[in-house]
């Protein structure tokens, strides 16, 4: 975080956001965990689940990078519709026996807690419309 941001208090680029770091933690342990899933669910159990996982980080930050309030919140909730896919499907792993129950309790943790994050991130901005306050409210020059 640059010096300006921590003056404004304004989060100037999605890479700077906490939530965008901890779900691109969560996709590469993804990946990293569905390496190990039987060939035959390459394609099936492993795909739809780093797509969930995926979904998350860029969600997040295209919402981010819209700069419009609504845009944002619009794009949180499809982030986290893609966190409820991915921890059905890391429930549904444990059960046919592709994930260990310990792997799969980090994840859920980590999916909670990033749940968590974004329903704050949610209040925050429902809050900024209701008080009439643009999200990203810093001008842009034009040349």
């Amino acid at each position: 975080m640059t010096e300006e941001q921590a003056n404004s208090g304004k989060v100037l680029h999605y890479k700077d956001l906490l939530i965008w770091q901890r779900s691109m933690r969560l996709a590469k342990t993804i990946y990293r965990l569905t390496r190990g899933f039987p060939s035959e669910e390459r394609y099936r159990l492993a795909s739809q689940m780093r797509r969930a996982a995926i979904s998350v980080p860029s969600n997040i930050a295209e919402g981010q990078a819209r700069r419009s309030t609504r845009e944002f919140q619009q794009f949180l909730s499809h982030a986290s519709g893609s966190l409820a896919e991915l921890d059905t499907q890391v429930l549904l792993s444990v059960d046919l026996g592709y994930l260990q129950s310990n792997d799969a309790d980090s994840v859920a943790s980590e999916i909670q807690e990033i749940q968590k994050m974004m329903a704050a991130i949610q209040r925050k901005l429902a809050a900024r419309l209701e008080q009439g306050t643009a999200y990203g409210a810093t001008s842009r020059s034009s040349g």
